[in-house]
């Protein structure tokens, strides 16, 4: 196995791992966003925009259909990790033990966004609570996915959010009762997310085994809208689960076997924060449904993003 995982944060550069394409990626891009005329999103600006067509622009800007986006993971079993006979790009850090390559967790039903969180919804959010985030996060156009978010502000996100869609009229019924019932809107854990990435069948990608440039926006320049790239192979036809943007859990970054009652240290110590999917500018190798990322929880960058999931925890 590969024994270098895609870790961010402010710890030693032995824990770190970090790799010099990243530092060079994130170096690039940030010349690219100072050089480039950009003014400050306002959510209340654009409207009815076609720019986000398929979005509601009465609803937080979430995607126009019966859920507003959420997309059901049936409870039950998965594969989680990774063989390195089967998978030759994969990390330790994605070794479950010593005895076993991969180990099986069962989840229950949660319901996972079918899109990264945009910055139109992260817009709304700002514009409503006026909290104060880092200028790069609201300047993208409004159909693709927010960056440079911290792991507070993707939390506080979801507490708005979870706020907004219990006092709302416009949240649909099933929704509602969810969260009537006790369920939470908040970041997938890191086990959730990888059941919603691959399916119950160990695949490699989010689609299969093989990389594929026409289902992912990856080893490329810059985000695209999210839903970009149509995935009918994917599990549960959830978009940009590779690429785009590195997604935050609520998981602390710590070695496998993934225990889903441990709900990790204090969110105010020193800890690192699981990171799940690559980014635009990662290789293949980033973007596999088992790579594992970590970041520092007030690292913000233009290619650290998040999605949302309703779930009981």
């Amino acid at each position: 196995m590969n024994s270098k995982p895609q870790l961010l944060g402010s710890t030693t550069l032995g824990e770190l791992g970090i790799l010099a394409a990243l530092v060079l990626g994130v170096t690039v891009w940030m010349f690219y966003l100072s050089s480039r005329p950009n003014p400050r999103f306002d959510a209340g600006s654009i409207g009815g925009s076609a720019e986000l067509s398929g979005f509601r622009t009465d609803a937080w800007f979430l995607p126009s259909d019966a859920m507003l986006g959420f997309v059901e993971v049936p409870a039950g079993p998965f594969l989680m990790g990774s063989d390195p006979a089967v998978d030759r790009q994969a990390f330790e850090t994605e070794r479950w033990s010593t005895d076993a390559a991969q180990g099986t967790i069962d989840l229950p039903t949660f319901y996972i966004g079918r899109y990264e969180v945009t910055v139109a919804q992260f817009g709304a959010f700002v514009a409503a609570t006026q909290r104060r985030v880092g200028e790069q996060a609201l300047q993208g156009p409004p159909d693709h996915p927010v960056g440079a978010v911290s792991w507070p502000d993707a939390l506080a996100y979801c507490r708005w959010l979870e706020t907004a869609l219990r006092e709302s009229p416009q949240t649909p019924m099933t929704l509602r009762r969810l969260l009537s019932d006790g369920w939470r809107v908040g970041l997938p854990s890191e086990a959730e997310w990888e059941k919603a990435a691959r399916g119950t069948d160990g695949r490699i990608y989010p689609w299969g085994n093989d990389a594929r440039r026409d289902r992912a926006n990856y080893a490329g320049q810059a985000t695209t809208p999210v839903g970009s790239f149509d995935c009918p192979e994917c599990a549960f036809e959830l978009a940009d689960m590779s690429g785009n943007v590195w997604e935050w859990t609520r998981s602390p970054y710590q070695a496998y076997p993934f225990d889903p009652t441990d709900n990790g240290p204090d969110p105010r110590a020193d800890a690192l924060w699981v990171m799940r999917g690559g980014s635009f500018g990662d290789g293949a190798q980033n973007v596999r449904a088992a790579i594992r990322g970590g970041g520092d929880p007030g690292v913000r960058r233009p290619f650290m993003g998040f999605r949302v999931v309703i779930s009981q925890f």
